[in-house]
């Protein structure tokens, strides 16, 4: 399901109940956020919203010729500021809209607030759980696949190389917004970015491919418009020579913002890449998710607790793989390690952290095997020849999800880990049908079919 597209209908439904007409869009802090991740003020003003104000706001003027659309959230502070707009409305009609349950004398209060009777409307917007699923009539019902976090503790603890993962890891995204202002010699236009696959061809595109291949990508686009440049062509070896073109270009930044973004946005990654050490720091925890050595993988954790460029966090979390890898293993230098941690200066509690962590998704918890003889495969790095600083490595791990999807989708999964709950048994229904499944993972929740 996409939820920013459900998120947008909901938003356009509201807009389109209140008929044509010029409208403000009165809203809270949170649900401010909601909206300008799945609209654009281009596409909102097409809906003639003209003006967007926060509920909370003390300077907001008179315009009885605009329709207010409230999308709030129910809580007491933003009723009381509704019960005070409503008292003195600044506009001519209201329709409200909550976007969770709101009590009834909570809706009695906002009643009486409305002397001049300018409430067309109060809506709830929510789903019923029995509804949750309604959105894809299929002949066949959709399997809920319930899972606990606690089965795999790893995956979450492993640096990822496809785009977007690593804009979220490395940078952080929130609402769709990366904020840029500290790197290095950044220019004021590109201090904060929008990230958005609804509006960015190029980041829907490249979204799941991995680092390698954004920096391919980005340097053939930058190169088909050089190609319209019969003089003063530069070779793109590196990131930083793509940086480099578009600072000394102004009317290509003019004609190709996304791409100026893309290059700030996958230079900066690549400098954090650096100076992290991330790809020596990936290929041991790599060695530690997938390989059964526990000689060479203590040495390989000493070594990077040893750099001093190897990052707090980074530190920590090759700690937790070991810890969690070798818990029982009759070597383990899992003591040896913490002290090593705390050689290094890390805050005692990110130390109590490992032993938490082992207690949340160690082999005493974990209801399957995370490590399989399958698993142990050989590393290898794979260098990615077209652009340089840039190498494609580092994927062999698979999460156990994967494994648990293609079980399920064989119908083989053991009743004895994943009881099922339905009118046949799993098995006869992966004969007959072709099923939807949806999965849901909890932090703490049994595992389980519903």
């Amino acid at each position: 399901m996409n939820v920013t597209l459900a998120v947008k209908q909901y938003v356009s439904k509201m807009i389109e109940s209140s008929g044509p007409g010029m409208k403000v869009l009165l809203m809270d802090k949170e649900t401010t956020s909601i909206v300008s991740v799945v609209y654009t003020q281009s596409e909102i003003l097409q809906k003639e919203v003209y003006l967007f104000e926060r509920i909370d706001s003390q300077n907001r003027e008179n315009m009885k010729h605009l329709k207010a659309i409230c999308f709030l959230r129910p809580t007491k502070e933003n009723v009381e500021h509704l019960i005070q707009e409503l008292r003195r409305p600044k506009y001519s009609v209201y329709f409200i809209y909550f976007s969770n349950v709101i009590s009834k004398s909570e809706i009695k209060a906002l009643a009486e607030a409305d002397e001049q009777e300018v409430v067309a409307e109060v809506q709830q917007i929510i789903t019923k759980e029995y509804e949750l699923f309604d959105f894809r009539k299929t002949e066949v019902p959709p399997l809920l696949l319930i899972l606990d976090r606690s089965d795999d503790a790893i995956t979450p603890l492993l640096n990822q190389w496809t785009y977007q993962a690593m804009v979220h890891e490395l940078l952080g995204l929130n609402n769709n917004r990366i904020d840029l202002s500290r790197v290095p010699g950044i220019s004021k236009d590109l201090r904060e970015v929008v990230l958005s696959a609804e509006n960015d061809e190029f980041y829907a595109n490249n979204l799941y491919l991995n680092f390698g291949e954004i920096g391919t990508n980005i340097k053939n686009l930058m190169e088909d418009f050089q190609k319209k440049k019969p003089k003063g062509q530069q070779k793109l070896e590196s990131i930083a020579d793509m940086k480099a073109f578009v600072d000394n270009y102004p009317q290509f930044k003019k004609m190709s913002g996304t791409v100026s973004k893309h290059v700030t946005v996958v230079g900066e990654l690549s400098r954090l890449v650096s100076e992290r050490q991330l790809m020596e720091v990936s290929e041991v925890e790599q060695e530690l998710a997938c390989q059964n050595d526990q000689s060479s993988a203590q040495q390989s954790v000493r070594r990077l607790l040893q750099n001093p460029r190897v990052s707090e966090l980074d530190a920590v979390r090759l700690v937790m793989l070991y810890a969690l890898r070798y818990e029982r293993h009759s070597s383990s230098v899992l003591p040896a390690l913490m002290d090593e941690l705390g050689r290094r200066g890390v805050s005692e509690r990110h130390r109590r952290m490992v032993h938490s962590l082992v207690e949340y998704g160690g082999k005493r918890v974990r209801g399957s095997d995370l490590i399989t003889p399958t698993d142990a495969v050989a590393i290898t790095k794979q260098f990615f020849k077209g652009l340089k600083g840039v190498e494609n490595v580092y994927t062999q791990h698979q999460p156990l999800l994967h494994d648990t999807l293609d079980q399920l989708i064989k119908g083989r999964l053991k009743d004895s880990q994943f009881p099922y709950l339905g009118a046949s048994s799993l098995r006869d229904r992966y004969t007959h049908t072709h099923t939807h499944t949806h999965t849901h993972t909890c932090p703490s929740a049994a595992s389980g079919f519903g």
